[in-house]
């Protein structure tokens, strides 16, 4: 593998460019992993208005708004990683509502938002038809290695040393989550996008090197 240092600006052109050039099946379906430290959901908003300044239709959803409710997420308490890491996020609705729409044959028709885990209550969000030649960005956390279906995963890397560093201190019971994340599904192996962001200012990305 080698690691290359890219600038944040200069990362966001070359995704860009990337996601403009990738051929799906139905709408691209896009995958931004990463823990809460690694910022995923700025990486998603940041690629919106070039994606589309090239004529390509976005739909940003975060997985954070696809939260199963109280009673189900926090059965085992409020900070409970194990649960955090199997079942906070309600992946069948992420299925039902958005991905599976906007895959291979699917309508196009998608809920940007299923459920608001501050009031506890669906968010009562309006539907919202994608082009076909639409791009959807997922952003959120341990998005990867369970199945949900993308045509696209960009994942964020943070060493653990990083990771502990920058994860607000109001969030550091999810730590064994992301250790168990690391070592059981190793995004990092297989995502099609890999870029080390230990400092957010100097990003790196880990690309595969071919016998010349």
């Amino acid at each position: 593998m080698r690691v290359r240092p890219i600038s944040p600006e200069r990362f966001v052109t070359e995704l860009t460019e990337r996601l403009v050039a990738a051929e799906a099946p139905g709408r691209l379906r896009v995958a931004v992993d990463g823990a809460p430290a690694a910022a995923p959901a700025a990486l998603a908003v940041a690629l919106i208005d070039p994606l589309r300044a090239l004529g390509r239709p976005v739909l940003h959803v975060r997985a954070e708004d696809f939260l199963r409710p109280a009673s189900v997420r926090l059965e085992f308490g409020r900070t409970d990683p194990d649960a955090y890491y199997e079942s906070w996020v309600d992946e069948p609705g992420l299925r039902r509502e958005v991905l599976d729409p906007a895959g291979p044959g699917g309508t196009g028709r998608m809920l940007p938002s299923l459920w608001d885990a501050r009031a506890d209550r669906a968010s009562r969000a309006g539907y919202v038809t994608l082009p076909p030649d639409g791009i959807v960005l997922l952003s959120g956390a341990l998005l990867l290695g369970g199945g949900l279906p993308v045509d696209l995963a960009v994942h964020l890397e943070l060493s653990p040393a990083a990771l502990a560093r920058r994860t607000d201190p109001a969030l550091r019971w999810t730590l064994p989550a992301f250790a168990r994340y690391a070592e059981e599904v190793a995004p990092a192996g297989f995502a099609d996008v890999v870029v080390r962001v230990d400092d957010p200012r100097h990003p790196a990305l880990v690309e595969p090197v071919f016998p010349g």
